[in-house]
Parts: C-alpha cells; sequence; structure tokens
C-alpha cells in the first residue's frame, strides 16, 4: 500500500482538524476510557438518534472538537489510538500532573520516565527496559547489539526494518537484510531454515547469521499477526541453535486484544522487545526497548553517540504511562463493541465488513455496485459525524478500531450508516 495514498485516504493528513474531536471522544468529561454521554436510543429509537448524530455534525467538526455538545461524541474508524491537538495534549498533562505529579527525568532516567519503564518491565517481563526516541532507533540498536559481529539479519519482506527505516541497517551498521515471505505477513519455520541453511552452505564467503526480526502485526499487511505456533516454533529453533530474535511491536497491543496472547508471552519468545509510546499510548512519541541486562545496559551509550540522548522526556511518558493503565480492559471493551456494530452494518442492503484474515483491529468495508464507496465516507463524516477512510485500490475501505470505540454509541453510529447508504447511491 502506497504510504502517501495511505495518509491522505485515511485522514491523517488532515490530523490537526481531527485530533481535537478524537480527545474529546475518548476524554470528554473523564479520565482515560472514562465513558462519555451515549445515545439510550435503542432499535425503536433510531430516529431520536440519528436526529442527534445529525446536531453533532451539523455543530461542525471544530465546534464538536470544542466541548460538550447535544448528541454522540464523533466516531473515528480511521485511528489505531487516540489523537490530541497541542491544545488538548497540554490539558490532558494538566490533568494527569493535578491527579499524580509528574516528575523530571534526567536524559531518560529517573521520575516519571523510570516509573514508565517499570511498567514495561513488568509487562513484558524481561529484566531491563530503556527509552528510546523512535521506534527506528529501537529497531536498529537491537539489531545491531544482537547481532553482534554477524552481518546477515532475516526479516520479513514486509517490515517496517524492511520497508520503512531508510536501510539505516546496511548504512550505518554494516547488517545485510535478508528479506523472507515476500508480500506475505509471516514465515514459517522451515522457510527461515532453508534460509539459513543456504546462507551457512551456499555462500563461499560466510558472515554469519545475527539475529531474526519479525514484526508484529504488520502494518503493511493490514495489520496481519504471525501465528502464535509458528512463533514458538521458531523460538525454540532460534534459541537451540543460538540465534537471536528481536520483536517489533510498535503495536502489540492491538495483536494482544484480538488474538488472545498477552504481551509478556509474545514477549517471552524474543530477546528483545520494542513497543511504540505514540501509536496508541497518547504521547507526541517515543519508544521502549526490553530485554536483558546485557543487551539493555550498553543502549545508553550508543544511543547518545547516534544523537537521541534527549534532556528530559517526561511529557510523553507520563502520556503513555497514564494511557497504559486500564488500556486492555478499554481495548477488550472497543472490540466487543466493535464486533457489534460490524455485525449490524453487514445487515444493510448494499454494506459488508469483514475482518481480516489473522488480522487484528483493521475491519474491510466494502459496498456494492451502484453505490459510491467515497461519497459514503464523504456522508458519514460531514453529516453525521463518523470518520472512515475512502476506498483505496481494491475498493476496500480500511475500518481501524482504537479504544475510543469503545465510548462509541452502536446504536447512533448504525443508524447513521443506514441514513448514509442511499446519498451513497450512483
Amino acid at each position: 500500500m502506497n504510504r502517501r495514498n495511505f495518509l491522505k485516504r485515511s485522514g491523517a493528513g488532515t490530523l490537526p482538524l481531527i485530533t481535537g474531536g478524537l480527545a474529546g471522544l475518548a476524554f470528554r468529561g473523564g479520565d482515560a476510557g472514562a465513558g462519555v454521554r451515549t445515545s439510550t436510543a435503542g432499535a425503536a429509537g433510531l430516529d431520536e438518534a440519528m436526529a442527534r448524530a445529525g446536531a453533532t455534525a451539523d455543530a461542525g467538526l471544530g465546534e464538536a472538537a470544542a466541548g460538550p455538545v447535544d448528541g454522540p461524541a464523533p466516531v473515528f474508524l480511521t485511528r489505531d489510538g487516540l489523537g490530541y491537538s497541542p491544545t488538548d495534549y497540554i490539558a490532558k498533562l494538566d490533568q494527569i500532573n493535578k491527579a499524580r505529579p509528574v516528575k523530571p527525568d534526567f536524559y531518560g532516567a529517573r521520575g516519571t520516565v523510570e516509573e514508565l519503564l517499570k511498567a514495561f518491565v513488568e509487562m513484558t517481563g524481561k529484566e531491563m527496559a530503556i527509552f528510546m526516541p523512535s521506534g527506528t532507533l529501537a529497531n536498529q540498536l537491537a539489531i545491531q547489539v544482537l547481532s553482534g559481529e554477524n552481518s546477515k539479519v532475516l526479516v520479513q519482506e514486509t517490515s517496517h526494518v524492511y520497508r520503512d527505516e531508510a536501510d539505516a541497517a546496511q548504512s550505518l551498521y554494516n547488517k545485510r537484510l535478508v528479506p523472507l515471505a515476500k508480500g506475505k505477513y509471516a514465515f514459517t519455520l522451515e522457510e527461515l531454515q532453508q534460509e539459513v541453511n543456504y546462507a551457512t552452505h551456499e555462500e563461499y564467503f560466510k558472515t554469519g547469521i545475527g539475529a531474526i526480526s519479525i514484526e508484529i502485526p504488520v502494518r503493511r499487511c493490514d495489520a496481519q499477526v504471525f501465528p502464535i505456533e509458528e512463533i514458538k516454533k521458531i523460538s525454540a529453533w532460534c534459541r537451540e541453535k543460538g540465534y537471536k530474535l528481536h520483536l517489533d511491536g510498535a503495536r502489540l497491543h492491538l495483536a494482544s486484544t484480538w488474538s488472545g496472547v498477552s504481551i509478556r508471552e509474545y514477549a517471552s519468545y524474543f530477546d528483545t522487545v520494542y513497543m511504540c509510546l505514540y501509536k496508541y499510548l497518547g504521547a507526541s512519541s517515543g519508544a521502549v526497548l526490553c530485554g536483558s541486562k546485557s543487551v539493555i545496559e550498553p543502549m545508553e551509550h550508543l544511543v547518545k553517540v547516534h544523537g537521541g540522548a534527549m534532556y528530559q522526556n517526561w511529557a510523553n511518558a507520563s502520556m503513555a504511562l497514564h494511557t497504559l493503565d486500564g488500556l486492555e480492559d478499554r481495548l477488550r471493551t472497543a472490540r466487543e463493541k466493535a464486533d457489534r456494530l460490524f455485525a449490524a452494518l453487514n445487515k444493510i442492503p448494499g454494506l459488508h465488513v469483514q475482518p481480516v484474515p489473522d488480522g487484528c483491529n483493521i475491519y474491510l468495508l466494502k459496498v456494492d455496485k451502484g453505490y459510491d464507496g467515497k461519497t459514503l465516507a464523504k456522508v458519514l463524516r460531514e453529516k453525521y459525524a463518523v470518520w472512515t477512510a475512502s476506498p483505496e485500490e481494491d475498493g476496500f475501505s480500511r475500518l481501524r478500531v482504537s479504544e475510543g470505540v469503545g465510548t462509541m454509541d452502536v446504536d447512533a453510529t448504525v443508524a447513521a450508516f443506514k441514513a448514509a447508504m442511499p446519498l451513497a447511491k450512483v
């Protein structure tokens, strides 16, 4: 999927316009995940629900984002997590600080950052964790340290490490990325063994296998999740052979919610695991890398020499730490509401929603011939304050379920789709 098209179609290109409303969706009138006002209208009260949804949209997105209005809050099916405008971000930090004073750190040590790192250690079961300014740096330093002098690193061909990190492994660390499973989200143990065997026996000048990096879920494959049974087999074989495993778990909570595999279990099969602080944890940037002390302790120096040591990181750490509290429960609630929503949408003539095979929070929406998907997205957004992405080249719109969906009024959202479909006829 073309990244620019993804940004354009998902609405991320207009993020400054919508993030205020997105923050309002989750936090209006309460803490992270607190319930906002929801419609009491059932099937018999859809007209009332529709009228209220329309009033919200007619008020204008800026007004809806600014504060409470009559009717349901806007519904966003375009994001992996919550978003904030600068104003909302500052207000949320103030709310967090008043509830529990934020403590400053010093280059990622002490204070609220230390509290965050302890939370990640507990969550993953690893010995140690370190704050990183970006996921790319976390991935690359993990690969470098795990590989040592060995130059080959095996990765998914669709992974962020292979496709979206500016060839950093080759350019900076003299690592040769060997892609597996072209166009797929997973490879099998047999495929891994075949590649290792070829590199070991068929290349004249041997340089050694350093590490295997696996992304879960894979963004480029509609957030498909590497099967846990295959992970178990790969992990056991790698440990037997002495190969190190790195987990790019930028969106690992999403994979966990849909797969039923805990964060700790995922982490247990890998030597290192990286998790993002901004994709769904509310921070404006940042990442955490977890692993053994022998791997993580050298990272402080490596972050410094790569220009990534920032004087203070408490703003991102406090937001992420706050959002982590109760996140798993809120994501489960969001999934349950999404299941109800999509089951109801599939009963609307001309509308079809299906899960991605082996996927997590992305669902595929398609309309029958005689309807225009772009028009449907436009009507939903402008008249009913329901944000969906326009169809991509394959004809499907990607609906993304975030924790904000947990506060959604399902009946009102279904009513919005019912009302919008006739307006999308061609």
